[in-house]
């Protein structure tokens, strides 16, 4: 018997299609219903089910993501799409995202079910018997050495691709797809393929928003233990890393080194343990001499930095120097295109235009390299000590300059007197200090730099609209 669930909002509808049929005579039986995807996932995780009737219009989860998540978690089951006479634009879509066929509700009628119901269980059945023969080929394949190979598809951009194509292809028949980090997904074909074959199967299409990787050299193993592999391997860095193609590509799990060679540690330590971008690249030198950009980019690629570290990087950048060496509307602008960023040469191109826009910045205040880098150096050692007692002769000293001449050239950096920047600075740290501390405030005015908490509140409240404690209700 073909086990079936109904899944639909309206339970006037969904009782009346259940009882409109003879379910019987088809070798059907309506094991259970459900009002909506979320519902109907719930109760299929308990509940065997071979065949799922959904509606596309419902609260919580819709029918659209019922059938993306059913072919994912149950891919046994096959889906059919209950909808209304005006919505053959959805009909579409479900039957991209997997199902096999579609009921308009508004239509069927007991004399023309039979016939409507048949149609779907000769479908059922031939996918059914397709998945058995894969599956039979599959085991009887197991000991075949190539059945070491298994196939990562890796997303060209982030979020954009759509698993659903993936789980349509004749590759899939017979064969589990897991899910990986950074929405990229594996499986272990049944058969063995050659980069053409799987080419030819993608087709162009596909071809543009899945980066296909053939990989061998996997002892005997479940879908799950070479996904492991494969996540511990330094695969992503290796294609962030290296030139775009339309193809796909083969590599040997053998050569990609394991992205942490500690052992024993935990998730945290893992992450921590992901190279980042090194510190002295905030100094920005990079975007001011030649050398030091040559050296950027040779050391990014030996150290094989990571996208999300490159985002981060990006950020900070942004969040720190707009107003001072980016405009607001040149800092939306590289946030955006940090967004669109999916390869290395994608972020070669970001940061030069990064670099393009310091240096336009430095032309605009008629500064030399080296006094921009000077001034560059004092905003961040500003920073890094607006809470410790420092004065402008201070700050002066550290970068080299003559007192006089760093304060001209520093008021038409930042558009305002070092003494204001400071304040600036010092009521930025209070601020951070007052949301994340249970301090007093004459202690945070003290750690942030100000002698006088009465001063303090009085500069705060000019600032902000609010009274420290006020400010710290209001942020909590």
């Amino acid at each position: 018997m073909i086990r079936a669930l109904v899944v639909d909002d309206e339970k006037l509808v969904r009782k009346g299609f259940i009882s409109i049929i003879d379910w019987a005579s088809h070798g059907i039986v309506v094991v259970g219903e459900a009002s909506d995807g979320a519902a109907a996932l719930e109760w299929m995780n308990g509940n065997e089910v071979d065949l799922l009737f959904t509606d596309l219009t419902m609260p919580r989860m819709d029918g659209f993501e019922l059938i993306r998540q059913v072919r994912q978690q149950f891919p046994q089951t096959q889906s059919v799409v209950l909808t209304c006479h005006h919505e053959f634009d959805y009909v579409q879509e479900a039957m991209r995202l997997g199902a096999i066929d579609y009921i308009v509700k508004t239509l069927l009628e007991v004399d023309s079910s039979d016939t409507v119901i048949r149609r779907i269980v000769e479908r059922c059945r031939w996918e059914r018997g397709k998945m058995a023969g894969a599956a039979e080929l599959s085991s009887r394949q197991a000991a075949v050495p190539s059945a070491g190979q298994v196939i990562a598809f890796i997303p060209r951009e982030r979020g954009a691709a759509d698993s659903g194509e993936l789980f349509r292809l004749p590759l899939a028949k017979g064969s589990r797809l897991i899910q990986l980090a950074a929405g990229a997904w594996l499986t272990q074909p049944a058969s063995p393929y050659t980069a053409a074959e799987l080419e030819r199967e993608l087709g162009d299409r596909l071809l543009g928003s899945w980066r296909p990787v053939l990989m061998t050299g996997f002892e005997p193993c479940t879908v799950e233990e070479a996904g492991r592999l494969v996540e511990r391997s330094s695969l992503l860095s290796r294609l962030f890393y290296a030139p775009e193609q339309p193809g796909a590509i083969s590599l040997a799990i053998g050569d990609l080194k394991p992205q942490h060679a500690q052992s024993g540690l935990d998730g945290k330590q893992q992450a921590d343990a992901i190279p980042m971008v090194p510190e002295h690249w905030h100094a920005l030198r990079w975007t001011l001499h030649t050398d030091e950009w040559k050296a950027m980019l040779t050391d990014a690629e030996h150290l094989m930095v990571q996208p999300e570290a490159w985002h981060a990087f990006a950020s900070r950048l942004c969040a720190d120097w707009s107003g001072l060496l980016f405009t607001a509307d040149e800092s939306k602008r590289l946030m955006e295109e940090r967004d669109r960023n999916r390869t290395w040469r994608d972020w070669r191109d970001w940061l030069g235009r990064a670099s393009s826009l310091v240096r336009s910045r430095m032309d605009e205040l008629a500064l030399s390299r080296e006094v921009m880098g000077c001034l560059i150096g004092a905003v961040i050692y500003m920073r890094q000590r607006a809470g410790d007692k420092i004065n402008q002769s201070d700050v002066a000293m550290h970068v080299s300059m003559s007192r006089s001449y760093f304060s001209q050239c520093f008021a038409k950096l930042a558009g305002a007197s070092f003494g204001d920047t400071l304040r600036t600075l010092r009521i930025d740290l209070a601020k951070r200090l007052l949301r994340e501390s249970d301090a007093p405030v004459y202690e945070i005015a003290e750690r942030a730099g100000f002698e006088d908490d009465k001063y303090f509140s009085r500069v705060f409240r000019e600032r902000v609209g609010l009274l420290p404690s006020e400010y710290r209700t209001a942020n909590r």
